[in-house]
């Protein structure tokens, strides 16, 4: 029997419109008007066609160039090896029509899915073009006429409904369309959706903030990707014939992609939210939209509602056509579906490998794909994909017509929304988000408040004597601490959760870095300005500190200044790390030499050279000291309790004592200003790299 791991690698995939004007020879003269072109757009069925799609392991990717090689007949540590994923896969989803992707695990849903929409690893090798109009484009052209419903909901959980897709119209339908008209989009979208009674609701963070259900969030995923503004570029060559000039078409559609795509929509949903689910995408089909999905295990009710449905079983083709057809397909193998069951978990289970019973289901399989591949509908299907030939080139191989898209999507920015608007929009946000963040705003003055008060009362009224020195040094420390951890964890937990949403989003083209991180920025200084001034407040007269106003207001801007650098290698600790355990354990291991070489622990003189590095880059050295210089530059008279021991008499003794220098008050405070500076510009280009790198 035939292996399917041994066929060539060769791979195509085509986009063409179900209009008899774009089948076969185009006649300029037919072309319609901008309206009526959109009618054509939103009429498009997607054709595909696959020979194989291969991934190899540790990242190498290595062509079989025998047919009849199989990638396991080399060993994986000696050479790198291909593990075939796909292999003869081609089918139809025409407009109007619901396919859904079903199979069992690893059958290569996910893979067909991520190919369709050029989204594959970079590990993974497909040969071949996609077209659109009979006319191969790019991935920047096909993102631009489809929608993508990814499985993970990604959102700003302290936002409402209507906010959320406030900022989804802001920065994703086009810059020149007016206001009015985008909440106008809005509201239709909240209406079609069924999302009117929960417009206000706010989203939710599971295990924090009590939200939307799960089928509330999921049709919030389809809203927001139903604000997507499309550009459509149509071109056509004189090469193609009854074309004598290159006719060019530029088509502005403000809403409604005419394809979706949807990555198993259904996923942790009970029978009744996937129904709803499934229900508006069939509702979106109904509106002439061409809606392809990968779904897993669907419930009998939802299997009624599918136009069509693509078995996959091994990376081929079980099946493709109707429900009904499906039915007849595997009774006319002598595997009927028996009464009263799901069609779908028998052709699920019928189609997938058993353990220990591997090579005999993997015959049933191969029988089952190469029925249907010789059977009416597969080859009507294989002649309705034959690649066009009037699209080849001139030099051999496939014309990739999508080269003038590709030279537009260069030149053209990726962004519907200007920087301006970009930065007007991701800041509204930022600052919604911020104020409405219980971790940021209620916790977080709670929690300043309380330590405020345990620390005033710990130290409370302290006495400029020898034992005061030491109470008020320590206890100024402690408050460098406290304004350092406080925030170093509160942001690392606030802005890494964020962190998916902000490349999803980038990534789709809403915003830039730069924009996101500057917002970021803007929208957050409040809070570490409040917090600080708050926090001092409470506990320097309590302890006893210098009372002369002048000194409370130094102490206030220097711990400011502690909260914003703390702040600032948060958001570098955060950008650095791949998920927030990393970066929860990565912060305190990273602070504990800063903290050690501070000034406190240890005296600045004693610093062994091979570390002061480390002290120079140590906040808490600076704040330690411009702190302790605040305090005691001026103390006159400090009394002595104990005769037989070494006493201060003054504040300037206690500074030489500590190996402090009068005169580096200003030299601190712009020391402490230029490492929020810097460990900010660390942070973004940590940030930008990672963006880059996921490209």
């Amino acid at each position: 029997m035939r292996d399917p791991c041994s066929a060539a690698a060769k791979a195509i995939i085509c986009c063409f419109p179900f209009n008899p004007i774009t089948c076969g020879t185009l006649d300029c003269k037919t072309l319609s008007p901008v309206s009526s072109t959109f009618q054509i757009l939103s009429a498009s069925y997607l054709c595909f066609s696959y020979f194989d799609s291969r991934r190899s392991k540790n990242g190498i990717t290595i062509s079989l160039v025998k047919p009849s090689a199989r990638t396991d007949d080399v060993p994986v540590d000696d050479f790198p090896v291909s593990i075939l994923l796909m292999v003869l896969v081609n089918g139809i989803a025409y407009p109007g029509e619901l396919l859904a992707i079903m199979g069992s695990s690893g059958a290569g849903k996910t893979t067909l899915l991520n190919t369709l929409m050029f989204k594959s690893s970079p590990n993974v090798i497909v040969s071949g073009y996609t077209a659109l109009n009979g006319v191969p484009v790019s991935s920047g052209t096909l993102s631009s006429l489809s929608a993508y419903v990814q499985q993970d909901d990604l959102f700003i959980g302290t936002l409402t409904v209507r906010e959320h897709l406030v900022f989804q119209a802001l920065v994703r339908m086009d810059r020149h369309i007016p206001y009015r008209k985008r909440m106008q989009r809005v509201e239709q979208v909240i209406a079609e959706l069924a999302l009117s009674n929960c417009r206000n609701t706010t989203i939710g963070i599971p295990g924090r903030i009590k939200g939307l259900s799960g089928g509330e969030m999921k049709r919030l995923s389809f809203a927001s990707e139903l604000l997507t503004e499309l550009q459509v570029l149509l071109q056509e060559y004189s090469s193609v014939s009854h074309l004598s000039n290159k006719v060019t078409r530029l088509v502005q559609v403000l809403t409604d992609p005419p394809l979706m795509f949807c990555d198993e929509p259904t996923s942790g949903l009970d029978s009744f939210m996937a129904h709803n689910v499934v229900s508006v995408m069939k509702a979106m089909a109904k509106k002439g939209k061409t809606v392809v999905s990968t779904i897993h295990q669907p419930s009998s009710e939802v299997f009624s509602l599918f136009d069509k449905v693509l078995l996959m079983a091994e990376g081929r083709v079980a099946f493709l056509g109707s429900t009904a057809e499906a039915c007849t397909f595997f009774k006319q193998l002598g595997a009927p579906c028996p009464r009263n069951y799901n069609p779908s978990d028998y052709f699920i289970e019928l189609l997938a490998v058993i353990p220990t019973r591997e090579d005999s289901c993997k015959q049933t399989i191969e029988l089952i794909c190469d029925n249907f591949k010789n059977s009416e509908i597969g080859l009507k299907i294989h002649h309705d994909t034959e690649p066009r030939t009037d699209l080849q080139m001139v030099m051999g191989g496939w014309m990739d017509l999508g080269s003038s898209w590709k030279m537009s999507d260069s030149k053209r920015s990726p962004y519907k929304a200007s920087w301006w608007a970009q930065m007007r929009a991701v800041l509204w946000r930022s600052c919604l988000a911020t104020m409405k963040e219980p971790v940021l705003i209620k916790v977080r003055v709670l929690q300043t408040v309380m330590v405020g008060l345990l620390i005033g009362v710990i130290y409370y009224g302290q006495e400029l004597d020898q034992n005061g020195v030491m109470n008020i040094n320590g206890a100024i420390f402690v408050l460098i601490i406290n304004m350092t951890f406080q925030n170093v964890f509160a942001v690392i937990n606030v802005f890494c959760a964020e962190l998916p949403v902000f490349k999803r989003e980038h990534f789709n083209g809403m915003y830039r870095t730069d924009v996101y991180f500057l917002c970021k920025t803007i929208a957050d200084i409040p809070v570490f300005i409040a917090i600080p001034v708050i926090f001092i407040s409470i506990s320097y007269y309590m302890i006893g500190l210098n009372p002369d106003p002048e000194r409370f207001l130094m102490a206030v801007i220097t711990l400011t200044l502690v909260s914003n650098v703390a702040t600032s290698f948060s958001y570098l600790i955060s950008c650095v790390s791949s998920n927030i355990e990393m970066a929860l354990t990565i912060g305190p291991m990273v602070i504990i030499p800063f903290l050690l070489f501070g000034g406190f622990f240890l005296n600045n003189s004693s610093v062994p050279i091979y570390f002061k590095f480390i002290s120079y880059l140590s906040w808490f050295k600076y704040a330690n000291e411009a702190l302790l210089l605040n305090q005691w530059e001026g103390v006159d008279h400090i009394g002595c309790t104990a005769s037989n021991t070494t006493c201060p008499k003054n504040g300037l003794v206690v500074i030489e004592k500590l190996d402090l220098v009068f005169g580096n008050l200003d030299i601190d405070l712009l020391s402490l200003t230029g490492l929020i500076i810097g460990f900010r510009f660390l942070a973004y280009l940590a940030l930008l790299y990672k963006t880059y790198r996921s490209y």
